[in-house]
Formats: structure tokens, C-alpha cells, sequence
């Protein structure tokens, strides 16, 4: 059997995991394929070279593609990952990656809603860059081409759902819950709200937001200092009694003073 017909076979093989896999999404810039679609289809060529050699007894010839096919895709891989990484940070407006927090709660008509829960190995619900670990936190985490990258509209774009002025869909445990201003809470008209806590120095006060989609986390690591965000459906008002558990552990110890 010639090279051509045993790559044919593996081929095969190999295609049914790329259909089970489905197609990636690629955010880029410039158009160019993310990082992550250049890493999958470079284990899916070298995967595919090193099961024909693994399988089927090969000629010299044969061997000599076969390390083609294995080394070259890792060579390309590897300059690419490395060039991207260079170019992202060169553009970026944080001038390289970020690490920042924010705590957030989503309360509709009284009740809390739990984000549904990571699958798979990520143990994440969101983007690499932009995600939740079923912690009841926001992580911004690498590299933001703009800093908007970073703001509630792009998170709930990420996790699945949606966020506007006047509505939200939110992934929840049990099902995605969508509400838009003016439906009925306990009887009464209600609007979507967002209220954030924040720090200056020792000193923590709440913050009504207007426009809400685009506010962007503060940037911290550690909460507090970084957002407590509180996202309500219900009667309009001026302030929330709702509160992160962060904050409210730290204003029990002492740790927060009320501004």
C-alpha cells in the first residue's frame, strides 16, 4: 500500500473527529486565524503522520514525509503563536495582558440566578480571555485588543447570553432566563438594572450605572478592590440592599468603610 493510500485510510479516521469537533470560531485581527485554530489543525496533521507511521510499516521515502508532515505544521505553529503573541500585545490598548476581577450577582424578581456550570476540562463558561469558573466571578484574563473587550455586554456575548438597556438573556442553571423592561414582577412593571460597588482606598460606596452594557471591570486582581456587580430585574430604584459575599465578608471583619 503507497503513503498516499495509508494517509487516505487514516484520513478518514481522523475526519470524524474533526466533524465531531465542529467548526472553531476564529476571533481575529486582520482576519487571520486565532491561535487556537492553528494548534488544532497542527495536532490534526501531526496526529494524522504520526498514526500512519504508527500503523503501517513505511519505506524510507515514506518516513521522510512523514517527518515532513510532522515537523513542518509544528515549525509553522510554533513562529505563528509566537508572532501573534508579539502583534496582540504591540496593539493592544492595555499595552500587554491584564489579570483582573469582578464579583457579580444576577438577581430576576427576587431570585438569584446560578450561571450554568462549566463542561469539559476548561472548567470555564466564556471565552480564554473573557470567562466565568462557577465562581460567581468575572475574569479578564490575557491579552484585550481594546479595553471595551472587557465590559458586561462582551461577557454576557460570551457565556452565551445577551445584555442590552432594556433586556437580558442569561444562561442559568434549568435554562435560559430573558426578561425585558416593563414585564411584570410580583404583579409591577420592572426595568433591568445594574448597580456596582466600588472601592477608593479603604472606603467602598454603590453606584447606580446608566449606560451598563459598556462599563468596563475595574482593574484588579484581588475583590474587593475590584467591582461587586449587582444585576437586578425588578421595580426601579436608586440602590440595591443586594451585595457580593467578598464584600460582605470584608465589611464584617473590619477590612471595608462605607464611603
Amino acid at each position: 500500500m503507497r503513503i498516499t493510500e495509508k494517509i487516505v485510510v487514516l484520513a478518514t479516521l481522523f475526519s470524524a473527529v474533526v466533524s465531531a469537533h465542529g467548526a472553531e470560531e476564529t476571533v481575529t485581527v486582520l482576519n487571520l486565524p486565532d491561535p487556537l485554530t492553528i494548534i488544532y489543525y497542527t495536532l490534526w496533521i501531526s496526529g494524522l503522520a504520526i498514526g500512519t507511521s504508527l500503523v503501517f510499516k513505511l519505506n524510507s521515502v515514506e518516513k521522510k514525509i512523514s517527518f515532513i508532515l510532522i515537523a513542518v505544521p509544528v515549525a509553522f505553529s510554533t513562529f505563528y503563536l509566537a508572532a501573534d503573541t508579539v502583534y496582540l500585545n504591540l496593539i493592544s490598548e492595555t499595552g500587554g495582558p491584564v489579570h483582573w476581577h469582578a464579583d457579580y450577582e444576577v438577581w430576576v424578581c427576587g431570585t438569584k440566578l446560578d450561571l450554568t456550570d462549566p463542561m469539559g476540562f476548561d472548567n470555564k463558561v466564556g471565552s480564554p480571555v473573557f470567562h466565568e469558573h462557577n465562581d460567581d466571578r468575572m475574569h479578564a484574563e490575557g491579552v484585550l485588543v481594546k479595553i471595551s473587550d472587557a465590559n458586561l455586554e462582551s461577557y454576557f456575548d460570551v457565556i452565551g447570553g445577551g445584555l442590552r438597556k432594556d433586556a437580558m438573556s442569561y444562561p442559568a442553571e434549568g435554562g435560559k432566563v430573558s426578561v425585558t423592561n416593563n414585564d411584570l414582577c410580583n404583579g409591577k412593571p420592572a426595568a433591568l438594572q445594574v448597580f456596582v460597588y466600588k472601592m477608593q482606598g479603604k472606603k467602598y460606596h454603590q453606584e447606580k450605572i446608566g449606560d451598563f452594557p459598556h462599563y468596563v471591570l475595574s482593574p484588579y486582581v484581588q475583590v474587593p478592590p475590584g467591582d461587586c456587580i449587582i444585576i437586578e430585574f425588578n421595580e426601579e430604584k436608586n440602590k440595591t440592599d443586594k451585595i457580593c459575599e467578598t464584600y460582605k465578608v470584608a465589611i464584617e471583619k473590619g477590612d471595608l468603610i462605607g464611603g
